[in-house]
């Protein structure tokens, strides 16, 4: 039946969803600074399978926003996610923050191209692009924003910036073909994309699987620009 749980917190929205076939049954999720996901997850997660008229028993999957994000909030749900899996004997499906967050601006917006941009330090932002089909074109990782960046994609493309980075991002790229949303990635976008994952069987071994802290990039000697 593929009825898979989806759970989000590597931004400050805690975002649970509950979906059939790729479709939203239940939907809970608050967002706010204090970054209590570890005080409300369990609760959020009954909470959506009670309203989804769902037992966990009934779940074919669980799928988890991966990051790169927070990284208590990936712990959390990494954690959280792994305990179910291998108490139900159940699959564990990923799905980078960054493409759900593509998944949101590509209902949002008309532009040819999506660059999801999560906010980080000082002037860095995590990032990735994707095209309207959430084709990866450019693979996550962290870039220094500069007045230079996204010449050429801002060139011939629109190019909606989607994120907690978004504003961050307008301060830099002034450009007419630049568009700008101030936006968390949610469970809700997650539907669709994690249970295409698991019909094309793309699920995680539970042992060694772990969030994407793009650690590397922390570093000033590793940090690139764009």
């Amino acid at each position: 039946m593929a009825i898979i749980l989806n759970i989000e917190t590597a931004t400050t929205n805690c975002s649970v969803s509950l979906a059939k076939k790729g479709k939203i049954l239940a939907l809970t999720e608050e967002d706010t600074t204090t970054h209590s996901h570890s005080e409300k997850l369990h609760d959020f997660i009954l909470n959506t399978l009670k309203q989804g008229k769902t037992t966990i028993k009934e779940l074919d999957a669980v799928s988890v926003s991966f990051g790169p994000g927070s990284y208590t909030g990936l712990r959390i749900v990494v954690s959280a996610a792994k305990g179910i899996c291998f108490g139900l004997g159940i699959p564990l499906v990923k799905i980078s923050t960054l493409k759900i967050l593509a998944a949101k601006g590509k209902t949002a917006s008309q532009s040819d191209l999506i660059a999801s941009v999560v906010e980080a330090k000082r002037q860095d932002v995590f990032f990735a692009l994707y095209n309207k089909k959430l084709k990866e074109l450019q693979k996550p990782r962290m870039i220094t924003l500069k007045k230079e960046s996204f010449l050429k994609e801002l060139e011939l493309n629109r190019v909606l910036f989607v994120g907690s980075g978004a504003k961050k991002t307008k301060e830099h790229i002034k450009n007419s073909n630049a568009f700008f949303l101030t936006a968390n990635p949610s469970a809700k976008e997650m539907a669709p994309i994690s249970y295409q994952k698991l019909i094309e069987k793309k699920t995680e071994n539970l042992s060694s699987c772990e969030p994407n802290y793009i650690n590397e990039f922390y570093t000033t000697a590793k940090k690139l620009s764009f």
